[in-house]
């Protein structure tokens, strides 16, 4: 199955996109109650394991930000990760996926770890600082990436890591590498380029 996967997401790399669907660059793409168990269930974890794709970098005690949090896939699991002395910052422009992360996490006993914060599409709004910041298929959405990317500069603690996965069925290389050349004129440094499934993953340092 995992197979067939990658085939689809080559087949379509070598797809040319037609002109409608660069324009869909830089729109807010909107969780709703009804949409978001597709994107956080058991099901996903098999092929986009928050263990793997986050765990290397997040440590216990630590402060991390999940920009564009959406349902909290990875939210709740790196509460998990970074224990009862760490934070995650949760941070998203929907009230209502904030509201509904925050029941996840008052069942699961995790409320204590973790900030809300709402954001707006132009801003993010903070001022507190994190040694790891994960942007998981937002970055595309966002209109201006270089904002975007200066904001979360200054967000970062000395050493800290920015991880931006973006979709592979939606994202060609191209646009991909067109996003990391504003991620470098805002000060950041490829690092590593991790491989995560039917995605376009890099993980970024300043440079």
């Amino acid at each position: 199955m995992i197979k067939r996967l990658n085939k689809k997401v080559n087949a379509m790399e070598t797809t040319p996109r037609k002109p409608a669907e660069k324009k869909a660059q830089g729109n807010l793409c909107r969780y709703s109650p009804w949409t978001a168990p597709f994107f956080d269930n058991l099901v996903r974890k098999i092929f986009q394991n928050p263990e793997k794709i986050a765990g290397p970098y997040v440590r216990p005690g630590m402060t991390v930000m999940d920009i564009g949090c959406g349902p909290g896939f990875f939210t709740l699991a790196m509460a998990r990760m970074v224990g009862p002395e760490g934070r995650v910052i949760a941070i998203d422009m929907q009230q209502e996926m904030l509201d509904l992360v925050k029941r996840k996490s008052d069942r699961l006993g995790l409320s204590d770890r973790i900030r809300f914060h709402r954001c707006r599409q132009d801003s993010l709004g903070m001022g507190e600082k994190a040694g790891f910041i994960l942007s998981f298929y937002m970055v595309h959405e966002v209109p201006d990436r270089g904002a975007l990317f200066r904001q979360v500069s200054g967000l970062l603690e000395p050493g800290g890591k920015y991880l931006i996965v973006e979709p592979g069925f939606h994202v060609s290389q191209e646009a991909f590498e067109d996003t990391l050349r504003h991620a470098e004129e805002a000060g950041f440094a490829v690092e590593e380029r991790p491989k995560v499934m039917m995605s376009r993953a890099a993980l970024l340092g300043k440079s």
